[in-house]
């Protein structure tokens, strides 16, 4: 084991990835030196989700093999199992620290005063929130030319199967003037993506800052760049949204709003506080005020109590919206939330016969809007190339593009092209650079 060096384990979302570049930061600027390996760091911190048991299993799986493996290491665990206390006892003795992510910048004090050793459990048993403030340690960020801009932390919806109001607590925002300042000085260093997340975006309030209005000044600052955001929850998009959309070119033509079920009596289940119709008449504001406009969603099957008639309304909803990509899931129960207390009743076997089916229809609905590319000329953000020499990246509407070009090219990666779309594939599009 090497002193004063560190790695971090990220599982999860958006969100915790943005946190992990908030924490390299933090422990670099506290004179630690990144370990490539967790095998030799002095300092392993697991960014931790809880959303579904087999990412908790992860959590669980990597620790015992890292205790294994590097027995002196002192290890933290923050993000959405910190404050388990099922997680703290089963860890208990592997772990040193349990830490909420928004008492970041107490970390390495926390460490020293709290005389953590190797082996000795320490955790918090009352949460301890700070609020936004963790936010404003600047990012290491990943990558050269897309970043994540964390505008707030926290959610306050209490969807019953979801652990992230518990874990991360109330919502709490980031002042706009900050965000702005953050913004800025992305696009002056080179960066031609930026995405704006937080558990729910659309209930950003910053003083006289809706997100809307937030959304329109950062598209309206110069220069050639995209603007992504997520995650929108339907109960609180907009018509001033929508309309911020339709009215900017640098606001990407991709939404991912999660609808979670097509059926209204396990939304009311849910506490999602919206109806299908509504969730689809949004769809049809959507697209009218941006054609090509791509939907992207998420789906639990098998909440408590989802019979097959209800969950066909779910498959009736595919047919109808034809979705670009959805993230399915089967319902995993957490502890501490509403549904918890719910007898979790569709079997396993079950959840994945719905999953295959939605499924199916999925790669139906995205390979018809793949289709409808071909013989167009879509940009490109270029992310890579493969082995086979041939490049890819993202559209605009978040579509994965490979394509090939001369070798004449130059260093395309980090930048925007022009790709002449050849074939459709059911979640991307081939094609070859227009040079």
């Amino acid at each position: 084991m090497t002193n004063n060096t560190y790695h971090l384990i990220t599982l999860g979302c958006q969100m915790n990835k943005a946190d992990s570049e908030r924490l390299a930061s933090y422990l670099d600027g506290q004179g630690y030196s990144e370990s490539a390996q967790a095998e030799t760091a002095q300092l392993v911190v697991f960014i931790t989700c809880g959303v579904r048991q087999s990412a908790e299993d992860r959590v669980y799986g990597r620790v015992n093999q890292l205790r294994k493996k590097n027995p002196q290491a002192l290890v933290v665990i923050t993000g959405c199992l910190a404050y388990r206390p099922d997680v703290q006892r089963r860890l208990k003795g592997q772990v040193d620290l349990f830490m909420n992510i928004n008492r970041l910048p107490e970390l390495v004090a926390l460490l020293a005063a709290k005389g953590v050793r190797p082996g000795d459990s320490d955790y918090e048993t009352e949460r301890q929130d700070c609020g936004e403030e963790y936010l404003k340690i600047p990012a290491r960020h990943q990558s050269t030319y897309r970043a994540y801009v964390p505008i707030g932390n926290g959610c306050d919806n209490f969807c019953s199967y979801c652990v992230v109001p518990y874990a991360r607590g109330r919502e709490v925002y980031r002042p706009a003037a900050g965000i702005l300042t953050e913004v800025k000085k992305l696009l002056s260093a080179g960066y031609k993506e930026i995405n704006l997340i937080a558990q729910n975006v659309n209930s950003y309030r910053s003083g006289v800052y809706s997100f809307p209005r937030l959304l329109k000044e950062i598209a309206d600052l110069p220069g050639d760049f995209w603007v992504r955001f997520s995650s929108s929850h339907p109960k609180d998009l907009s018509p001033e949204l929508i309309e911020v959309i339709a009215a900017s070119e640098k606001v990407v033509n991709h939404l991912h709003l999660a609808v979670q079920s097509g059926d209204d009596e396990i939304l009311k289940a849910m506490n999602r506080n919206y109806t299908v119709a509504h969730f689809k008449d949004l769809i049809a504001q959507l697209r009218a005020a941006r054609s090509e406009m791509a939907i992207t969603t998420d789906v639990i099957v098998g909440f408590p109590g989802e019979t097959e008639a209800q969950f066909n309304n779910t498959v009736k909803l595919f047919t109808e919206v034809d979705f670009d990509l959805v993230y399915i899931s089967r319902y995993s129960p957490r502890p501490g939330t509403a549904s918890w207390k719910m007898k979790d009743n569709v079997s396993s076997i079950e959840k994945k016969r719905r999953e295959k089916i939605l499924n199916d229809q999925l790669i139906a609905s995205s390979l018809k809007n793949s289709q409808q590319k071909i013989g167009t000329a879509v940009t490109v953000l270029v992310d890579g190339q493969n082995k086979a020499g041939r490049y890819y990246g993202k559209s605009a509407d978040y579509k994965t593009v490979f394509f090939t070009a001369s070798a004449k090219a130059p260093d395309l990666i980090g930048n925007f092209v022009t790709v002449l779309i050849t074939e459709a594939l059911p979640f991307g599009l081939n094609g070859a650079l227009v040079e």
